[in-house]
C-alpha cells in the first residue's frame, strides 16, 4: 500500500513539473510574439516615413530618380506582410542601404540640408533607428531564452512532447547595415 501511495505522489509530482515548464514555455512563447509585434511596429514606422523623406529629396534633385526607385523598391519589400525574422532583417538590410544612398544624394543639395522638412523627418527616421535596435535586443534576448530552454534538459522533453520550437532571431547579415546610416550635413 505504501508503494502505491509513493507511485501516486511521483505521479502527481511529476504532472505538476510538466505543467510548470508547460505554462513556462507558454510565457516565453508569447513573451517572444509580443517582442516581435514591437519591433514589427517600429519597422512600420520607419516604412511610413521613408516616403515623405523620398518626397522631400525628390523636391530637390529631380534627376536622381534611379535612387528614389531603389529606395522605394526596397520599402515596399520591407513593409510587405507575412516574412520571418530573418526575412525581415534582410530585406530591413536592402533597406538601409538604399536610403543610405538616398542620403548621399541629398548630401550634395544645400538646400536640402537646410530643410526643416528634411531635417525632422532625418531626425524621426534616426530615432526610429534607434527604437528598432533596442527592439531588436529585447526580441532577440527573448528569442534566447526560449531558445534555450527548448535545447535544455530536461525541459526539450517537454518542448518535443508539446511542439515548442527555436524561435528565429532577428540580425542583420551585412556589417555596412548593422547601424542606423551616418550622415554628416556640415
Amino acid at each position: 500500500m505504501t508503494g502505491l501511495w509513493i507511485v501516486i505522489a511521483i505521479v502527481v509530482v511529476l504532472a505538476i513539473a510538466v505543467a510548470v515548464s508547460y505554462n513556462r514555455f507558454v510565457r516565453q512563447r508569447n513573451l517572444v510574439q509580443e517582442s516581435w509585434r514591437q519591433v514589427d511596429v517600429e519597422l512600420t514606422r520607419r516604412h511610413e516615413l521613408v516616403p515623405n523623406l523620398v518626397e522631400t529629396v525628390k523636391g530637390y534633385a529631380t534627376h536622381e530618380r534611379e535612387v528614389f526607385e531603389s529606395v522605394t523598391a526596397a520599402r515596399a519589400a520591407a513593409a510587405a506582410p507575412g516574412a520571418s525574422p530573418a526575412e525581415q532583417a534582410k530585406q530591413e538590410g536592402v533597406l538601409g542601404q538604399a536610403l543610405g544612398r538616398l542620403f548621399a544624394v541629398a548630401e550634395a543639395y544645400p538646400d536640402l540640408k537646410a530643410s526643416t522638412n528634411f531635417l525632422e523627418l532625418q531626425r524621426q527616421l534616426t530615432e526610429t533607428e534607434d527604437r528598432i535596435a533596442a527592439g531588436r535586443r529585447f526580441y532577440n534576448a527573448n528569442v534566447r531564452a526560449l531558445n534555450t530552454r527548448v535545447e535544455a534538459f530536461p525541459s526539450n522533453v517537454i518542448a518535443g512532447m508539446f511542439g515548442f520550437h527555436e524561435a528565429e532571431y532577428f540580425e542583420v547579415q551585412d556589417e555596412s547595415v548593422r547601424t542606423a546610416p551616418t550622415v554628416d550635413f556640415s
